[in-house]
């Protein structure tokens, strides 16, 4: 079989956008990784400081709702998208430079997690544009970009003990606009485009009327339960935990919050590989299982020994995230063409407004029982959840029209 252009040169495609998204979604955790300096420059306490991360998950949820309702994803080049909201990244993320203090910061993160939602949703559309076969195995790596990306302040700020924390948000905000570039200029459209779409409300309804995308839908939202929660706090919880007796990497919470968050970008790819082969159900289900079964495990281990708490860490970091982009791949699959980049900013607004409460609940659980050893408890419903919705969809017959009737 003759071998097309678009299917000679999708990798090369889905790399650039992989290295653009990681650029761009550098921002969406560089608070998170200078906490401590923020919380001394402006004389702010623990509590105040978890909003820092909140603001962008409302921001990101409001942008992507707004964009559901609009159709914008379905109604315009993504890539044309995705450039200007990397640059609105840039400039509210660079703000902070010069913000005064927390709620001129939350006004500034607001809108960066807003802009996010120009990033991450219209690219999943872009690179399911280029892959009929395999799209699990691609959308898989992209959300592998998003990991690793989300991560990287983690890393500079780990391996830079001592750095500036204004260095870290002045490299994020860089790094964005290298991608706008990216974006613009080095990513052709895909062979493969989805229908273009006007606004018409009746497609929200179509959305709550499609059962089985629903269902994927579902499966997301439980694993988004659980899933910021524990990016947003395991660097506070792996310090606890080391002022507990369980100390690894000397100490350095923050490199430990970088290799087990940026671990899922490999179990991501890792995970879409096994969608393809085994289907999206039964691959969700059970990294949800081995996530969740983690988020349980950890709190026997908070004051050691050491590896094993570690160890812990670096499996649940590798599984938490790895099934996320299974869902949106599920949805691309199972929804009207016309409305796949409404239903995927859908899916992604109403699963990250879940990690509002979250993100806001797990430090008072650690307040409330006197320490942090058991705050990531609260998330062990959300995967069992997910498991529950997602064996329901498999046994529905519309389940074979994903992975090539891979269940």
């Amino acid at each position: 079989m003759a071998v097309t252009w678009g299917e000679a040169n999708r990798w090369g495609v889905l790399a650039t956008a992989g290295i653009a998204v990681i650029l761009s979604l550098s921002t969406w955790f560089s608070t998170t990784a200078i906490t401590a300096d923020l919380v001394r420059v402006w004389a702010i306490d623990a509590t105040e400081s978890g909003w820092l991360t909140n603001a962008v998950q409302i921001g990101f949820v409001c942008g992507a709702l707004t964009s559901s309702v609009l159709a914008l994803a379905d109604r315009f080049r993504p890539q044309r998208i995705m450039a200007a909201a990397a640059v609105v990244c840039a400039a509210s993320n660079a703000g902070l430079l010069i913000a005064q203090g927390l709620e001129s910061a939350l006004i500034l993160r607001f809108l960066t997690g807003a802009a996010l939602a120009g990033v991450y949703p219209p690219a999943m559309k872009f690179v399911a544009t280029w892959f009929r076969s395999g799209r699990g195995l691609a959308l898989g790596a992209m959300v592998g970009a998003l990991t690793v990306g989300s991560a990287s302040p983690h890393l500079l700020r780990g391996l830079g003990q001592g750095l500036d924390w204004q260095l870290v948000i002045a490299a994020s905000s860089a790094a964005s606009l290298i991608a706008a570039l990216m974006m613009l200029l080095a990513l052709p459209d895909g062979p493969y485009p989805f229908q273009s779409a006007r606004i018409r409300l009746r497609h929200v309804g179509r959305i709550f009327a499609n059962r089985p995308a629903m269902l994927a839908n579902f499966g997301y939202f439980g694993h988004m339960w659980e899933l910021y929660a524990m990016w947003g706090w395991f660097m506070a919880y792996a310090a606890a935990s080391t002022e507990a007796g369980a100390s690894v990497l000397g100490g350095n919470a923050s490199i430990l919050a970088f290799m087990a968050i940026a671990l899922g970008g490999p179990g991501c790819v890792l995970a879409g590989a096994l969608s393809d082969r085994i289907g999206r159900c039964l691959t969700t289900s059970i990294m949800m299982a081995v996530s969740g079964g983690c988020a349980l495990a950890i709190g026997f281990v908070f004051d050691g020994p050491g590896w094993l708490f570690t160890g812990i860490a670096m499996l649940w970091g590798l599984t938490i995230v790895a099934d996320s982009a299974q869902f949106s791949t599920a949805v691309t699959e199972l929804s009207e063409p016309e409305t796949v980049g409404s239903m995927l900013a859908f899916q992604m607004g109403v699963g990250f407004s879940i990690t509002v409460l979250t993100i806001w609940l797990v430090p008072h659980i650690a307040d409330w029982l006197g320490g942090w050893q058991w705050a990531f408890l609260i998330l062990v419903p959300g995967p069992i959840l997910g498991i529950a919705a997602m064996m329901s969809l498999r046994r529905l017959p519309e389940a074979r029209r994903m992975a090539s009737g891979r269940r």
